[in-house]
């Protein structure tokens, strides 16, 4: 039986091939195969011969033959461990979801959105990951505790986490912001500016965030002497709801604080309406200091002073770490450096 000679679609041309690639970068049919799947042992000088020849043959590869061909599917999860909502009332997830769709772009691989903070949620994403239909999963916002993720370790999968994964640090890869350190960095600065009794609304202490900023906080006041006062500690879930319900309940306890540290800023945000209800003027009684650095800071009133977290480098690391461990190599923590974003809502110190 003769097979058609296959064609680019609306051109009636014949499409080109793998050889047809080899032909014109002057390599083997061997070394376009190794580039195209990602393999190892090819030289830049060939690398760049065949990137540079697929431009000019316009050559696509197939998905299913390559997928065939190398079991892989080209598929990458992105799954978030909180309600549907928060990816869209919390920044830092759309932030975090376009940066990763970039980087995946770039490689050629595919972005498949899950969303797991139910049982049958879990349920069914921990069937549809061991199915083996996709190469890797990010892991986002995961929580000590979850079953999720020993059901994901159980099956195999490789992960990167955004944020260490408290409990599984040896085994699931991980990149996250140095959020000790920058947690550290806002409260030096707030006792820079002369504030001496400082609360913090934390964030929850099942997270690797909420458990080091917290730590960053601690460790700003005891570097200095000062005390760390269990009334000027609040705990929140990092939403505005639990923002505002804790400032509420840090001002019963601690009415004569001078400063705030909140642990991010949608929680921050929600405080400065809760002290100005109060009579409380930021940053002539209260300063006030955030974490993340979101699109939320600078439109506050007053702008908030924050913890930049970087979530664009954070996403790109994710990824490029994935395909490390997709690729058989030593989980690794990565750790991103912060910077500290001065606004009104307490300025550099005089």
């Amino acid at each position: 039986m003769i097979q058609p000679v296959p064609t680019s679609p609306g051109t009636g041309r014949k499409r080109p091939t793998i050889r047809d690639v080899a032909r014109e970068a002057g390599v083997s049919y061997a070394t376009v195969s190794r580039v195209l799947n990602g393999r190892e042992w090819v030289s830049p000088e060939a690398f760049r011969a065949v990137r540079d020849a697929i431009a000019r043959t316009g050559y696509r590869a197939n998905p299913h033959a390559r997928s065939l061909a190398t079991g892989r599917s080209g598929s990458i999860a992105f799954l978030l461990t909180e309600p549907q909502h928060l990816l869209f009332e919390d920044p830092n997830f759309s932030v975090l979801l376009r940066g990763v769709a970039q980087a995946l772009s770039g490689r050629e691989l595919t972005l498949i959105l899950m969303i797991a903070s139910t049982p049958d949620e879990r349920d069914r994403a921990v069937a549809y990951l061991s199915g083996g239909h996709v190469d890797g999963v990010l892991l986002v916002s995961p929580h000590s505790g979850d079953p999720l993720l020993a059901q994901l370790v159980r099956a195999e999968v490789p992960i990167v986490a955004c944020g260490r994964v408290l409990g599984y640090e040896q085994v699931i890869s991980s990149v996250a912001a140095d959020d000790r350190g920058g947690a550290r960095s806002a409260v030096e600065h707030l006792i820079a500016a002369g504030c001496r009794r400082i609360a913090t609304i934390a964030g929850p202490q099942d997270t690797s965030g909420g458990v080091d900023r917290l730590h960053g906080y601690a460790d700003a006041l005891t570097a200095h002497g000062l005390p760390v006062e269990p009334d000027r500690i609040g705990h929140g879930d990092w939403t505005r709801g639990s923002g505002a319900e804790t400032m509420r309940a840090l001002l019963r306890r601690a009415p004569d604080l001078d400063a705030v540290f909140a642990a991010s800023d949608a929680m921050a945000a929600a405080a400065l309406p809760v002290l100005r209800a109060a009579g409380r003027a930021v940053p002539e009684d209260v300063r006030v200091v955030g974490f993340d650095d979101s699109g939320l800071a600078a439109t506050l009133d007053p702008p908030l002073t924050t913890v930049r977290h970087p979530l664009d480098r954070i996403s790109e690391e994710m990824v490029r770490l994935l395909t490390d461990v997709i690729a058989g190599r030593t989980p690794l923590a990565v750790t991103v450096p912060t910077s500290l974003v001065l606004r009104s809502s307490s300025p550099a110190p005089a």
